[in-house]
Protein backbone atom coordinates (compact mmCIF):
# COMPACT_ATOMS: atom_id res chain seq x y z
CA UNK A 1 0.00 0.00 0.00
CA UNK A 2 2.61 2.53 0.83
CA UNK A 3 4.44 1.57 -2.41
CA UNK A 4 1.75 2.46 -4.20
CA UNK A 5 1.00 5.91 -2.28
CA UNK A 6 4.50 6.70 -3.27
CA UNK A 7 4.41 5.79 -6.60
CA UNK A 8 0.82 7.83 -7.09
CA UNK A 9 2.57 10.91 -5.37
CA UNK A 10 5.26 10.78 -7.63
CA UNK A 11 3.59 11.38 -10.39
CA UNK A 12 1.21 13.63 -9.14
CA UNK A 13 4.19 15.52 -8.04
CA UNK A 14 5.39 15.47 -11.74
CA UNK A 15 1.77 16.38 -13.30
CA UNK A 16 1.85 19.76 -10.67
CA UNK A 17 5.14 20.72 -11.43
CA UNK A 18 4.20 20.42 -15.46
CA UNK A 19 1.13 22.57 -14.64
CA UNK A 20 2.78 25.26 -12.94
CA UNK A 21 5.23 25.21 -15.67
CA UNK A 22 3.07 25.10 -18.01
CA UNK A 23 1.96 29.04 -17.95
CA UNK A 24 6.05 29.95 -18.33
CA UNK A 25 6.43 27.53 -21.18
CA UNK A 26 3.61 29.20 -23.39
CA UNK A 27 5.03 32.54 -22.38
CA UNK A 28 8.51 32.01 -23.13
CA UNK A 29 7.73 30.31 -26.59
CA UNK A 30 5.13 32.97 -27.44
CA UNK A 31 8.12 35.82 -26.74
CA UNK A 32 10.81 33.90 -29.36
CA UNK A 33 8.24 33.69 -31.67
CA UNK A 34 8.15 37.18 -31.53
CA UNK A 35 11.34 38.31 -30.79
CA UNK A 36 12.32 36.58 -34.26
CA UNK A 37 9.74 38.14 -36.44
CA UNK A 38 10.81 41.92 -34.91
CA UNK A 39 14.32 40.52 -35.58
CA UNK A 40 13.50 40.07 -39.16
CA UNK A 41 11.16 43.38 -38.90
CA UNK A 42 14.29 45.54 -37.99
CA UNK A 43 16.87 43.93 -40.17
CA UNK A 44 14.77 46.47 -43.83
CA UNK A 45 16.95 48.77 -44.92
CA UNK A 46 14.65 51.29 -43.67
CA UNK A 47 11.73 51.57 -40.76
CA UNK A 48 8.72 53.46 -42.14
CA UNK A 49 4.85 53.09 -42.31
CA UNK A 50 5.33 50.18 -45.08
CA UNK A 51 6.13 48.14 -42.43
CA UNK A 52 2.12 48.38 -41.68
CA UNK A 53 1.33 46.25 -44.39
CA UNK A 54 3.84 43.75 -43.38
CA UNK A 55 2.13 44.11 -39.73
CA UNK A 56 -1.49 43.38 -40.85
CA UNK A 57 0.15 40.12 -42.46
CA UNK A 58 1.87 39.46 -38.96
CA UNK A 59 -0.88 40.26 -37.23
CA UNK A 60 -3.06 37.23 -38.37
CA UNK A 61 -5.16 35.21 -35.48
CA UNK A 62 -3.22 35.74 -33.05
CA UNK A 63 -3.64 39.52 -32.87
CA UNK A 64 0.40 41.00 -33.34
CA UNK A 65 0.55 44.22 -33.76
CA UNK A 66 3.12 46.62 -34.57
CA UNK A 67 4.89 49.94 -34.02
CA UNK A 68 8.17 51.69 -35.13
CA UNK A 69 10.26 54.15 -32.93
CA UNK A 70 11.78 56.79 -35.47
CA UNK A 71 15.64 57.48 -34.41
CA UNK A 72 14.69 60.88 -32.94
CA UNK A 73 12.20 58.78 -30.45
CA UNK A 74 9.06 59.04 -32.70
CA UNK A 75 6.61 56.15 -32.22
CA UNK A 76 4.29 55.43 -34.93
CA UNK A 77 2.05 52.54 -35.27
CA UNK A 78 -0.53 50.61 -33.61
CA UNK A 79 1.12 49.14 -31.11
CA UNK A 80 2.46 52.25 -28.68
CA UNK A 81 2.27 50.80 -25.14
CA UNK A 82 6.54 51.81 -25.44
CA UNK A 83 7.35 53.02 -21.91
CA UNK A 84 10.23 55.57 -21.31
CA UNK A 85 12.96 52.99 -19.93
CA UNK A 86 12.07 50.74 -22.61
CA UNK A 87 12.18 53.15 -25.87
CA UNK A 88 15.85 54.50 -24.03
CA UNK A 89 17.04 50.60 -24.13
CA UNK A 90 15.99 50.47 -27.65
CA UNK A 91 17.30 53.65 -29.16
CA UNK A 92 20.82 52.62 -27.33
CA UNK A 93 20.86 49.66 -29.42
CA UNK A 94 19.37 47.26 -26.82
CA UNK A 95 16.41 44.62 -26.94
CA UNK A 96 13.73 44.93 -24.87
CA UNK A 97 11.12 41.90 -23.76
CA UNK A 98 8.34 42.63 -21.64
CA UNK A 99 4.82 43.30 -20.84
CA UNK A 100 2.30 46.69 -21.13
CA UNK A 101 -1.28 47.69 -21.49
CA UNK A 102 -2.65 48.15 -24.77
CA UNK A 103 -6.26 49.42 -25.14
CA UNK A 104 -7.03 48.48 -21.79
CA UNK A 105 -5.38 44.86 -22.19
CA UNK A 106 -2.36 43.31 -21.21
CA UNK A 107 0.14 42.55 -23.72
CA UNK A 108 3.45 40.93 -24.28
CA UNK A 109 6.09 43.60 -25.70
CA UNK A 110 9.02 42.78 -27.50
CA UNK A 111 11.38 45.18 -29.56
CA UNK A 112 14.38 44.76 -31.68
CA UNK A 113 16.93 47.92 -32.57
CA UNK A 114 17.16 48.41 -36.27
CA UNK A 115 20.12 48.15 -38.19
CA UNK A 116 20.24 51.63 -39.22
CA UNK A 117 18.46 53.39 -36.26
CA UNK A 118 15.26 53.40 -34.52
CA UNK A 119 13.22 50.06 -33.75
CA UNK A 120 10.89 47.77 -34.38
CA UNK A 121 8.13 46.51 -31.79
CA UNK A 122 5.65 44.11 -31.44
CA UNK A 123 2.75 43.19 -29.24
CA UNK A 124 0.34 40.40 -28.35
CA UNK A 125 -2.19 39.78 -26.69
CA UNK A 126 -2.12 38.40 -22.95
CA UNK A 127 -5.12 36.10 -23.71
CA UNK A 128 -3.04 34.01 -26.40
CA UNK A 129 -0.38 33.10 -24.00
CA UNK A 130 -3.42 31.70 -21.40
CA UNK A 131 -5.21 30.16 -23.94
CA UNK A 132 -1.98 28.25 -25.22
CA UNK A 133 -1.34 27.52 -21.35
CA UNK A 134 -4.96 26.05 -21.26
CA UNK A 135 -4.32 23.57 -23.87
CA UNK A 136 -0.84 22.56 -22.64
CA UNK A 137 -2.76 21.43 -19.34
CA UNK A 138 -5.83 19.59 -21.01
CA UNK A 139 -2.78 18.01 -23.13
CA UNK A 140 -1.42 17.15 -19.58
CA UNK A 141 -4.67 16.00 -17.44
CA UNK A 142 -5.09 12.31 -19.44
CA UNK A 143 -1.23 11.55 -19.44
CA UNK A 144 -1.06 12.65 -15.91
CA UNK A 145 -4.10 10.47 -14.93
CA UNK A 146 -2.76 6.96 -16.88
CA UNK A 147 0.88 7.77 -15.18
CA UNK A 148 -1.04 7.99 -11.82
CA UNK A 149 -3.14 4.99 -12.80
CA UNK A 150 -0.11 2.81 -14.13
CA UNK A 151 2.14 4.42 -11.10
CA UNK A 152 -0.50 2.72 -8.65
CA UNK A 153 -0.38 -0.57 -10.63
CA UNK A 154 2.90 -0.66 -10.58
CA UNK A 155 2.93 -0.07 -6.83
CA UNK A 156 0.86 -2.31 -6.18
CA UNK A 157 2.53 -5.31 -7.87
CA UNK A 158 5.93 -3.89 -6.71
CA UNK A 159 4.03 -4.30 -2.76
CA UNK A 160 3.01 -7.33 -3.13
CA UNK A 161 6.37 -8.70 -4.63
CA UNK A 162 8.20 -7.20 -1.74
CA UNK A 163 5.67 -7.67 0.79
CA UNK A 164 5.51 -11.44 0.35
CA UNK A 165 8.65 -12.68 1.30
CA UNK A 166 8.52 -10.30 4.07
CA UNK A 167 5.28 -11.86 5.81
CA UNK A 168 6.92 -15.48 5.19
CA UNK A 169 9.77 -13.78 7.17
CA UNK A 170 8.00 -12.74 9.59
CA UNK A 171 6.30 -15.68 10.09
CA UNK A 172 9.24 -17.86 9.98
CA UNK A 173 10.57 -15.47 12.65
CA UNK A 174 7.58 -15.63 15.18
CA UNK A 175 7.88 -19.69 14.56
CA UNK A 176 11.71 -19.62 15.58
CA UNK A 177 10.84 -16.98 18.98
CA UNK A 178 8.15 -20.45 19.62
CA UNK A 179 11.13 -22.21 19.76
CA UNK A 180 11.00 -24.24 16.49
CA UNK A 181 13.38 -25.25 14.57
CA UNK A 182 15.21 -26.45 10.80
CA UNK A 183 12.61 -23.76 9.50
CA UNK A 184 14.15 -22.94 6.24
CA UNK A 185 13.88 -19.22 4.81
CA UNK A 186 13.56 -18.82 1.05
CA UNK A 187 16.24 -16.64 -0.44
CA UNK A 188 14.59 -14.89 -3.26
CA UNK A 189 12.63 -12.15 -4.19
CA UNK A 190 14.68 -8.46 -4.25
CA UNK A 191 18.18 -8.24 -2.74
CA UNK A 192 16.96 -7.14 0.50
CA UNK A 193 14.58 -9.62 0.86
CA UNK A 194 16.53 -12.42 -0.09
CA UNK A 195 19.16 -10.86 2.86
CA UNK A 196 16.81 -10.94 5.47
CA UNK A 197 16.02 -14.81 4.63
CA UNK A 198 19.92 -15.32 4.51
CA UNK A 199 19.82 -14.03 8.03
CA UNK A 200 17.18 -16.18 9.53
CA UNK A 201 18.70 -18.92 8.19
CA UNK A 202 21.86 -18.35 10.00
CA UNK A 203 19.90 -17.22 12.69
CA UNK A 204 18.53 -20.30 12.89
CA UNK A 205 21.24 -22.18 12.75
CA UNK A 206 23.27 -20.34 15.48
CA UNK A 207 20.21 -21.20 18.16
CA UNK A 208 20.40 -24.59 16.88
CA UNK A 209 23.74 -25.04 17.78
CA UNK A 210 23.40 -22.82 20.38
CA UNK A 211 20.40 -24.56 21.93
CA UNK A 212 22.25 -28.05 21.48
CA UNK A 213 25.16 -26.92 23.17
CA UNK A 214 23.47 -25.75 26.33
CA UNK A 215 21.47 -29.14 26.38
CA UNK A 216 24.69 -31.11 26.41
CA UNK A 217 25.94 -28.73 28.99
CA UNK A 218 23.05 -29.36 31.05
CA UNK A 219 23.79 -33.02 30.52
CA UNK A 220 27.02 -32.66 31.75
CA UNK A 221 26.08 -30.62 34.55
CA UNK A 222 23.59 -33.30 35.66
CA UNK A 223 25.98 -35.67 35.44
CA UNK A 224 28.65 -34.18 37.74
CA UNK A 225 26.21 -33.27 40.39
CA UNK A 226 24.90 -36.69 40.13
CA UNK A 227 28.53 -38.29 41.27
CA UNK A 228 29.10 -36.71 44.06
CA UNK A 229 25.19 -36.67 45.15
CA UNK A 230 25.51 -40.29 44.52
CA UNK A 231 28.29 -40.68 46.88
CA UNK A 232 27.34 -38.82 49.46
CA UNK A 233 24.20 -40.73 49.62
CA UNK A 234 25.59 -43.89 49.87
CA UNK A 235 27.56 -43.05 52.24
CA UNK A 236 24.86 -41.30 54.49
CA UNK A 237 22.12 -44.36 54.40
CA UNK A 238 25.23 -46.77 55.47
CA UNK A 239 26.63 -44.45 58.38
CA UNK A 240 22.25 -44.17 59.07
CA UNK A 241 21.62 -48.02 58.82
CA UNK A 242 24.68 -48.53 61.09
CA UNK A 243 26.95 -50.78 58.26
CA UNK A 244 30.06 -48.28 58.51
CA UNK A 245 32.89 -49.91 61.17
CA UNK A 246 33.79 -47.95 63.47
CA UNK A 247 37.42 -47.71 62.22
CA UNK A 248 36.36 -46.89 59.14
CA UNK A 249 34.22 -43.92 59.83
CA UNK A 250 37.08 -41.33 59.49
CA UNK A 251 37.82 -42.33 55.83
CA UNK A 252 34.25 -42.48 54.98
CA UNK A 253 34.41 -38.97 56.03
CA UNK A 254 37.58 -37.65 54.52
CA UNK A 255 34.97 -39.27 51.52
CA UNK A 256 32.63 -37.28 52.14
CA UNK A 257 34.27 -34.02 52.69
CA UNK A 258 36.03 -34.31 49.17
CA UNK A 259 33.05 -35.16 47.38
CA UNK A 260 31.37 -32.34 49.34
CA UNK A 261 34.05 -29.68 48.22
CA UNK A 262 34.08 -31.12 44.93
CA UNK A 263 30.20 -30.45 44.53
CA UNK A 264 30.72 -27.04 46.12
CA UNK A 265 33.58 -26.02 44.05
CA UNK A 266 30.86 -26.84 40.89
CA UNK A 267 28.38 -24.49 42.23
CA UNK A 268 30.63 -21.80 42.56
CA UNK A 269 31.88 -21.94 38.81
CA UNK A 270 28.27 -22.29 37.80
CA UNK A 271 27.53 -18.99 40.55
CA UNK A 272 30.62 -17.13 38.52
CA UNK A 273 29.67 -17.81 35.24
CA UNK A 274 25.83 -16.61 35.85
CA UNK A 275 27.10 -13.47 37.68
CA UNK A 276 29.38 -12.87 34.77
CA UNK A 277 26.21 -13.32 32.31
CA UNK A 278 24.46 -10.44 34.51
CA UNK A 279 24.61 -6.79 33.56
CA UNK A 280 25.61 -5.34 36.78
CA UNK A 281 28.77 -7.36 37.57
CA UNK A 282 30.59 -5.16 39.04
CA UNK A 283 34.30 -4.03 37.86
CA UNK A 284 36.10 -1.56 39.96
CA UNK A 285 39.20 0.11 37.94
CA UNK A 286 41.92 1.49 39.65
CA UNK A 287 45.37 2.24 38.46
CA UNK A 288 47.51 -1.61 38.96
CA UNK A 289 50.37 -3.17 39.26
CA UNK A 290 50.30 -6.41 37.47
CA UNK A 291 53.95 -7.57 38.05
CA UNK A 292 52.76 -7.32 41.97
CA UNK A 293 49.47 -9.04 41.45
CA UNK A 294 51.25 -12.01 39.20
CA UNK A 295 54.04 -12.36 41.69
CA UNK A 296 51.03 -12.16 44.78
CA UNK A 297 49.55 -15.75 43.00
CA UNK A 298 52.86 -17.14 42.48
CA UNK A 299 53.56 -17.24 46.07
CA UNK A 300 50.26 -18.29 46.66
CA UNK A 301 50.36 -21.40 44.19
CA UNK A 302 54.16 -22.29 44.58
CA UNK A 303 52.85 -24.41 47.72
CA UNK A 304 50.51 -26.40 45.67
CA UNK A 305 52.23 -26.95 42.71
CA UNK A 306 55.07 -28.65 44.68
CA UNK A 307 52.45 -30.99 46.30
CA UNK A 308 52.14 -31.79 42.79
CA UNK A 309 55.83 -32.34 41.73
CA UNK A 310 55.53 -29.41 39.50
CA UNK A 311 57.83 -26.29 39.30
CA UNK A 312 56.19 -23.01 39.12
CA UNK A 313 58.07 -20.37 37.49
CA UNK A 314 57.59 -16.42 37.56
CA UNK A 315 58.46 -14.36 34.82
CA UNK A 316 58.11 -10.89 35.17
CA UNK A 317 59.71 -7.54 34.09
CA UNK A 318 62.31 -5.53 35.90
CA UNK A 319 59.80 -2.72 35.80
CA UNK A 320 56.20 -2.32 37.09
CA UNK A 321 53.66 -2.99 34.54
CA UNK A 322 50.42 -0.61 35.18
CA UNK A 323 47.52 -0.60 33.56
CA UNK A 324 44.12 0.26 35.05
CA UNK A 325 41.80 -2.49 35.26
CA UNK A 326 40.38 -4.48 38.81
CA UNK A 327 42.79 -5.89 40.54
CA UNK A 328 40.69 -8.35 42.45
CA UNK A 329 39.41 -9.67 38.79
CA UNK A 330 43.23 -10.12 37.57
CA UNK A 331 43.80 -12.38 40.15
CA UNK A 332 40.65 -14.45 39.76
CA UNK A 333 41.74 -15.31 36.19
CA UNK A 334 45.10 -16.04 36.68
CA UNK A 335 44.15 -18.16 39.93
CA UNK A 336 41.24 -20.06 37.54
CA UNK A 337 43.99 -20.08 34.93
CA UNK A 338 46.59 -21.71 36.81
CA UNK A 339 44.30 -24.59 38.48
CA UNK A 340 43.30 -25.22 35.32
CA UNK A 341 46.91 -25.54 33.70
CA UNK A 342 48.19 -27.55 37.36
CA UNK A 343 45.51 -30.40 37.20
CA UNK A 344 47.08 -31.49 33.71
CA UNK A 345 50.49 -30.83 34.16
CA UNK A 346 52.66 -33.83 35.02
CA UNK A 347 55.02 -34.22 37.56
CA UNK A 348 58.35 -33.16 36.82
CA UNK A 349 57.19 -30.86 34.02
CA UNK A 350 56.70 -26.83 34.45
CA UNK A 351 54.13 -24.54 35.06
CA UNK A 352 54.54 -20.44 34.34
CA UNK A 353 53.43 -17.57 34.76
CA UNK A 354 54.67 -14.13 33.30
CA UNK A 355 53.45 -10.92 32.84
CA UNK A 356 55.16 -8.19 30.20
CA UNK A 357 53.94 -4.65 29.18
CA UNK A 358 52.30 -4.69 25.29
CA UNK A 359 53.82 -2.35 22.51
CA UNK A 360 50.26 -0.59 22.93
CA UNK A 361 50.41 0.40 26.88
CA UNK A 362 48.74 -2.47 27.60
CA UNK A 363 49.87 -5.66 29.49
CA UNK A 364 50.09 -9.51 28.46
CA UNK A 365 49.68 -11.94 31.11
CA UNK A 366 50.59 -15.84 30.51
CA UNK A 367 50.14 -18.87 31.63
CA UNK A 368 52.16 -21.85 30.20
CA UNK A 369 52.23 -25.32 31.33
CA UNK A 370 54.29 -28.95 30.47
CA UNK A 371 50.96 -30.39 29.91
CA UNK A 372 49.71 -32.71 27.12
CA UNK A 373 48.67 -28.98 25.41
CA UNK A 374 45.67 -28.93 23.26
CA UNK A 375 44.66 -30.12 19.12
CA UNK A 376 43.66 -27.53 16.51
CA UNK A 377 40.29 -28.29 16.68
CA UNK A 378 40.51 -28.06 21.14
CA UNK A 379 41.71 -24.57 20.75
CA UNK A 380 38.59 -23.78 18.69
CA UNK A 381 36.10 -24.87 21.32
CA UNK A 382 38.25 -24.14 24.52
CA UNK A 383 36.07 -21.37 25.82
CA UNK A 384 32.72 -23.40 25.20
CA UNK A 385 30.73 -24.66 28.38
CA UNK A 386 31.97 -27.99 29.25
CA UNK A 387 33.67 -28.91 25.83
CA UNK A 388 37.12 -29.86 27.10
CA UNK A 389 35.68 -31.52 30.19
CA UNK A 390 33.24 -33.32 28.30
CA UNK A 391 36.19 -34.39 25.37
CA UNK A 392 38.81 -35.89 27.94
CA UNK A 393 36.70 -36.35 31.28
CA UNK A 394 38.03 -40.05 30.94
CA UNK A 395 41.33 -39.79 29.70
CA UNK A 396 42.66 -36.58 31.53
CA UNK A 397 41.80 -34.66 35.00
CA UNK A 398 39.00 -32.66 34.75
CA UNK A 399 37.13 -29.85 36.48
CA UNK A 400 33.88 -28.69 36.42
CA UNK A 401 34.09 -27.81 33.07
CA UNK A 402 33.42 -24.25 33.67
CA UNK A 403 36.34 -22.63 34.01
CA UNK A 404 37.98 -21.59 30.80
CA UNK A 405 34.16 -20.38 29.82
CA UNK A 406 34.65 -18.17 33.19
CA UNK A 407 38.28 -16.81 32.02
CA UNK A 408 36.72 -15.74 28.63
CA UNK A 409 34.00 -14.05 29.84
CA UNK A 410 35.74 -12.46 33.06
CA UNK A 411 38.66 -11.25 30.80
CA UNK A 412 35.85 -9.84 28.09
CA UNK A 413 34.59 -7.80 31.14
CA UNK A 414 37.92 -6.51 31.81
CA UNK A 415 37.97 -5.18 28.29
CA UNK A 416 40.54 -7.27 27.09
CA UNK A 417 40.67 -10.77 25.07
CA UNK A 418 42.08 -13.96 25.83
CA UNK A 419 43.62 -16.81 22.95
CA UNK A 420 45.27 -19.72 23.66
CA UNK A 421 47.75 -22.47 21.73
CA UNK A 422 47.86 -25.85 21.64
CA UNK A 423 51.60 -26.04 22.23
CA UNK A 424 53.51 -23.21 23.76
CA UNK A 425 57.35 -22.82 24.64
CA UNK A 426 57.06 -25.51 27.29
CA UNK A 427 55.13 -28.11 25.17
CA UNK A 428 51.63 -27.69 26.58
CA UNK A 429 48.60 -25.19 26.37
CA UNK A 430 49.91 -21.71 26.50
CA UNK A 431 47.09 -18.98 27.78
CA UNK A 432 47.60 -15.25 26.74
CA UNK A 433 45.39 -12.57 28.23
CA UNK A 434 45.99 -9.58 26.71
CA UNK A 435 44.44 -6.15 28.80
CA UNK A 436 44.24 -2.58 27.38
CA UNK A 437 45.76 0.35 28.04
CA UNK A 438 44.44 2.85 30.27
CA UNK A 439 42.31 5.42 28.27
CA UNK A 440 44.70 8.41 27.02
CA UNK A 441 48.01 6.16 27.56
CA UNK A 442 48.06 4.16 24.30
Amino acid sequence: MLSTVVAALAVALTGLIAWQTAAHGAEQRERDQLARQATVLSRLPALSEALFTGAQVLAGPNGVQLAVIAPDGAVSGTATPVDRASKSALLAGKPVSTTGILGGEEVLLVGRPGVRGGAVVLTEPYAVVAENTNQIRRNVVVPLIVGMLGAALAGALLARRIARPLVRAAQIAHRLAADERGVPAPVDGPRETADIGRALNVLDEALAHSENRQREFLLSVSHDLRTPLTALQGYAEALADGLIEPERVPKVGGVLADETRRLDRFLRDLLDLARLEADDFRIDRAPADLGAVVAEAAAFWTGPCARHGVGLRLERPGRPVVVETDAFRVRQLIDGLVQNALRVTPEGAPLVLAVRAAPDGGAELQVRDGGPGLTDDDVRIAFDHGALHERYRGSRPVGSGLGLAIAHRLTGRLGGAIRVEGHGPEGGACFTVTLPPAPGRA
